[in-house]
């Protein structure tokens, strides 16, 4: 069985200078290799196939049988790391936080540790007859997170 410490550092040695960067990365018992590649900027299927490359390079087939599969990480796949809530800083979201609340809003700042979240709710202003809606911000810690999908708008 391949080892999946000596094939992420082969990953991310590939990887090194670019603007993409490994979200995950999965091998089954019987060999089969799944790569996740997520980007600042867009990834190409020549940035697949030179990942790929680099593993074919790094691991003989002859000495390893494996199937290897690199793609990009799908937009409507939930966010996973800090650096894929940082790139989508300003985009809206759907947050499902483990208390079970789901929230809409968008990602306004990010960190290592957590995210802000700006929401638009109806709220009731002291002076004011009717409700009016208002934005407000809540921080997250990625613990406290059960999934953040982006909202596709077509």
């Amino acid at each position: 069985m391949i080892d999946k410490t000596a094939l992420e550092q082969v990953i991310n040695e590939a990887l090194e200078g670019s603007k993409m960067f490994l979200v995950t990365l999965k091998v089954s018992k019987d060999n089969i290799i799944d790569v996740a590649l997520d980007s600042d900027e867009d990834i190409t299927i020549d940035d697949c196939v030179a990942v790929n490359d680099a593993v074919l390079n790094a691991f003989d087939r002859d000495d390893e049988d494996y199937e290897l599969t690199v793609g990009s990480y799908g937009i409507t796949s939930p966010l996973i790391m800090p650096r894929q809530y940082r790139k989508n800083i300003g985009y809206e979201v759907e947050v499902l936080t483990g208390d079970g609340r789901k929230l809409k809003g968008v990602i306004a700042d990010a960190d290592d540790e957590g995210f802000t979240l700006t929401t638009t709710v109806k709220k009731k202003l002291e002076g004011k007859k009717r409700p009016e809606m208002v934005e407000e911000q809540e921080r997250f810690n990625y613990s406290d997170i059960k999934q953040t999908k982006n909202i596709i708008k077509v």
